[in-house]
């Protein structure tokens, strides 16, 4: 075995694994209760600080009364609210004591 045949069978399956992971982004998650990691996670364009920016809103001002309401966090466009929409739930926040 050559090492050109060794490092396709080691590395190709480690890149497809990485790649598909980020492809995972886009699935449903409630805004009014999702962590920054969830947000990062499940919404397309939202990184690690966008995703915190919006807990952070979230915490200062309430829970989001629409979708549409993300806009107001900095950082969060119009066109991220669309590429996002169909994944994002408007669903009061649990209490912590349930």
């Amino acid at each position: 075995m050559n090492i050109k045949s060794l490092a396709s069978r080691v590395f190709a399956p480690l890149l497809l694994t990485l790649f598909s992971s980020t492809a995972i982004a886009g699935y449903p998650v409630n805004i009014n209760s999702a962590d920054a990691i969830e947000l990062a996670d499940a919404l397309e364009g939202i990184g690690q600080s966008k995703a915190e920016a919006i807990v952070a809103y979230r915490d200062q001002n309430g829970p989001f009364n629409s979708v549409e309401s993300l806009t107001a966090v900095r950082g969060i466009g119009v066109a991220t609210v669309e590429k996002n929409v169909e994944y994002i739930l408007l669903e009061p926040a649990k209490p912590m004591n349930e």
